[in-house]
């Protein structure tokens, strides 16, 4: 065979492989534009409705960011010894079988990061709402239900708003991965200049007082109590979540084993950082009374009334246009990562077959189609609330069973070169996997409902992997990613 015509069937294969173009600026990029979200301008309130203390909340922020970063530290040593498209879909199979990682591929299709999409889309949408009163759609069925749980016409011009974004958000994406990044770059970039506005103007305001955030008093003169504490973690936790979908990137990143532990380290800690600064501001400039008075409301934000409280009308604008900005950012984000793993899924014969396909642009063009489509129908199913609910109950559970893999991999694979290995260890795992267990016992006896509704649709993949392997065989399995030159 000639050199020639090696060199054009290689290039002809490589068209139906992801290549590998992330850099470490980019990947952290993508983990910090996958966790700010919604959550740095709203869990607040509920936090300090909980607790009653400044103090408190910003030790439960500090708390929340603590368990994230033992998470994300277990994880990165699980990545950087098996980094591949797929995230902890490919890292399952490994550690445990072929079985339990389409559970988790499943799962994540189901529940976690469609409705992950589907939660932000629908906060960007609330907030053009606030800014643009969107004109309302099928009032007279605002009451139709299923079942008394679902009502997928109450607020439909705020869904049709969500909907929409998803669409514009998977056709972006589909012209390929530099296009998604460009476009989660800019918007971190804006994202990161509003919240140092907020942290600058309000901190050298006159109305500001910053040692109020750090007071441990409660303003009821009660005990804050462990139940308390657990339940405003819950809030901190859907702020935090987001950082393992890098990993789903794992085909597309340049030295991948070193690369995603360092991006996840940098972006955790980063945020960390951003959360506990831009909360102390808040907390500055309002009185905990006047917190819980914004949750009791309802419909408004702490983020919106902090800046009010030193800018005015026009205060609560400009932190109204940057909640859009943050929430378009990590919508698109997650949905720049998640559809990876229904590729690597597909490739193998456990997903609908076009999900393996590249379009043009080297992009899984149908993967994002089938993550759309099903985005969109999770939009109509619920409120902003039930979807995070499930969300974060189903993600503890193999945030544990990651952590758990890095116990089993010291054991299988004891020789193999690990590019990073966990801080502290084994207590830190250990920790991990114990909070783990907790918060999901926790949430079936506080949320029964979204923990039956999320249990429900994962555990439809046991018929679902049997239906796979029936049609599609064991003889799918493909290359999902070009070799590193």
């Amino acid at each position: 065979m000639s050199l020639s015509l090696a060199k054009h069937l290689k290039q002809m294969s490589n068209t139906k492989q992801l290549s590998r173009s992330l850099g470490l600026r980019l990947v952290v990029v993508v983990v910090i534009g996958n966790i700010i979200g919604s959550g740095v301008y709203k869990k607040v309130a509920p936090m300090a409705a909980e607790l009653h203390s400044p103090g408190w909340v910003l030790v439960c922020w500090a708390l929340g960011g603590i368990i994230t970063l033992f998470g994300a530290l277990s994880n990165a040593e699980v990545a950087g010894l098996l980094a591949d498209t797929g995230g902890e879909y490919a890292y399952y199979k490994r550690i445990y079988n072929r079985f339990f990682a389409f559970i988790y591929g499943w799962s994540l299709f189901t529940v976690i990061q469609t409705a992950g999409i589907s939660s932000l889309a629908y906060v960007f949408a609330q907030s053009l709402h606030s800014l643009v009163d969107l004109p309302p759609m099928f009032a007279s069925m605002a009451n139709y239900n299923i079942m008394e749980v679902f009502f997928p016409f109450a607020d439909f011009n705020v869904k049709f708003t969500a909907i929409l974004l998803i669409i514009f958000l998977t056709w972006i994406n589909g012209r390929g991965l530099v296009a998604g990044t460009g476009l989660s770059t800019a918007i971190l970039l804006l994202v990161f200049a509003g919240i140092g506005v907020i942290v600058f103007f309000g901190l050298s305001s006159g109305e500001a007082n910053l040692a109020q955030s750090f007071d441990m008093q409660t303003t009821n003169n009660t005990t804050v109590t462990f139940s308390a504490v657990f339940a405003a973690m819950l809030s901190a936790f859907w702020a935090y979540q987001g950082w393992a979908s890098i990993g789903f990137l794992g085909g597309e990143i340049k030295d991948a084993k070193r690369n995603i532990p360092r991006g996840i380290t940098i972006g955790v800690l980063t945020v960390i950082a951003i959360y506990l600064l831009v909360n102390a501001t808040y907390l500055s400039l309002l009185s905990i009374p006047e917190i819980e008075g914004v949750f009791a409301a309802g419909n408004q934000i702490a983020a919106i009334e902090a800046v009010k409280s030193f800018w005015g009308t026009g205060g609560g604008l400009f932190i109204s246009v940057l909640i859009l900005v943050t929430t378009l950012g990590c919508t698109n984000a997650t949905i720049l990562a998640s559809c990876r793993t229904y590729f690597a899924m597909a490739r193998e014969g456990l997903f609908f077959k076009k999900a393996g396909d590249l379009n043009q642009a080297k992009a899984p063009g149908m993967s994002l189609v089938y993550q759309c489509v099903w985005a969109c129908v999770l939009v109509l199913s619920g409120t902003f609330d039930q979807l995070t609910d499930m969300i974060i109950f189903a993600v503890f559970i193999y945030y544990g069973a990651t952590t758990l893999g890095v116990f089993i991999l010291r054991r299988k694979m004891p020789d193999a070169p690990r590019p990073y290995k966990v801080w502290g260890y084994p207590i830190i795992p250990a920790i991990m996997i114990l909070f783990c267990a907790a918060l999901f016992f926790n949430t079936i006896y506080v949320r029964p409902r979204e923990a039956g509704i999320g249990m429900i649709l994962m555990l439809t993949g046991i018929p679902m992997y049997y239906w796979f392997n029936k049609k599609y065989g064991k003889n799918q399995v493909q290359e999902t990613s070009v070799p590193e030159e």
